[in-house]
């Protein structure tokens, strides 16, 4: 397709050429035919024919002077603003749109759609900082400020041993969740760099399921919680340690929501190039909304469920980020008061076994 374009504007600049060197002999001939009758001499010859030529040539250069200068100067108010643009968004204002017209086809119109584009999601990243740096602050300030508090009400000669207890435990827990936000910001910004190991073997993952059910059985012990396991015996190609991750903070989400006396179902299903996981509880469950940004960067569905429980609302964000490192995909779906379920769907094997 390229080439029949390359070699259609090849033919047009060459039609063109040929109308534009008719058009001038024209006008070269009556233009000396005009100044031989005005001083009534006649060349003949060779001599009349070397005069228009020169006259072609002469039409020729002011037509090309012409353009150039009306082109010159569309391309110095296209730079101009271009250069203007590119100042603005250097000082972090990316409220920029060109509205230069342009051919979308041609370099300038190219580099003006490119412009617009870069601008458009240097806007949507800084949006996105603003936010996450905002969400960040929140997060770390609400530890602090309770640990701040308790520890100023420790200076209080006249408190028990019991209440002093009481501030000692609730300060070591909001300094342990101040430690567990630290780590997963850590842990998901090693994700996104791109430069976090990834290191994929085969490994039955029905076996890592089984380990990782038995490494909460303390929790869910202590809950009297059913586990309905099904599990099929599935060889699969992935980062086994990133993958334990994954198992571990859904499930542990699941434990700690479900109710005493509560059940929790994991399946596991081969499906032909890719394995299923689901993992189901009959927790609090979670609104349509919340299902929708439940694995955005900070978001808690029940705000003092999660504080209390010590979340932190990066978990599913980095069990996201986990998955799609393996090419897969993972989805809530969730009835409130009734039930949640996880859905995991990995390929068998790595379409790029190093791809970072």
């Amino acid at each position: 397709m390229k080439k029949w374009k390359f070699i259609g504007k090849v033919l047009a600049v060459i039609a063109l050429f040929l109308l534009a060197t008719t058009i001038f002999a024209f006008l070269s001939f009556h233009l000396t035919s005009f100044l031989y009758d005005w001083i009534g001499k006649y060349p003949r010859g060779y001599w009349q024919q070397l005069i228009t030529v020169i006259g072609v040539i002469f039409f020729f250069w002011c037509t090309a002077i012409i353009v150039f200068l009306f082109g010159s100067k569309r391309q110095r108010v296209y730079w101009d603003t271009i250069v203007a643009a590119l100042r603005q968004m250097s000082t972090g204002d990316f409220n920029v749109k060109l509205d230069l017209k342009a051919n979308g086809e041609d370099q300038f119109g190219q580099l003006i759609s490119g412009i617009n584009n870069m601008a458009i999601e240097l806007g949507e990243m800084e949006k996105m900082r603003q936010e996450f740096i905002s969400n960040v602050s929140h997060e770390i300030q609400s530890p602090l400020t309770s640990i701040n508090g308790f520890a100023k009400a420790l200076k209080n000669i006249d408190l028990t041993d019991e209440k002093r207890l009481h501030y000692l435990t609730i300060i070591e827990t909001e300094s342990n969740r101040l430690s567990k936000i630290s780590d997963n910001l850590l842990k998901l910004t090693s994700l996104e760099s791109q430069h976090h190991p990834f290191e994929p073997k085969k490994y039955r993952l029905d076996k890592q399921l089984r380990n990782v059910v038995l490494a909460c059985e303390p929790t869910w012990v202590g809950k009297d919680i059913e586990m309905d396991i099904q599990l099929e015996k599935i060889l699969i190609e992935a980062d086994e340690d990133l993958m334990n991750q994954v198992w571990m903070n859904i499930l542990s989400n699941s434990i700690k929501f479900t109710p005493n006396a509560g059940t929790i179902c994991i399946r596991l299903w081969k499906q032909e190039d890719a394995v299923i996981t689901s993992i189901t509880d009959n927790g609090i469950g979670m609104t349509a909304e919340d299902q929708l940004h439940i694995f955005e960067r900070f978001f808690k569905s029940d705000q003092s469920r999660t504080i209390s429980n010590g979340g932190s609302g990066l978990g599913l964000s980095i069990v996201k980020k986990i998955v799609e490192m393996h090419h897969g995909t993972i989805s809530v779906q969730s009835k409130v008061e009734e039930k949640t379920t996880f859905l995991t769907t990995l390929p068998i094997l790595q379409r790029v076994v190093a791809e970072k």
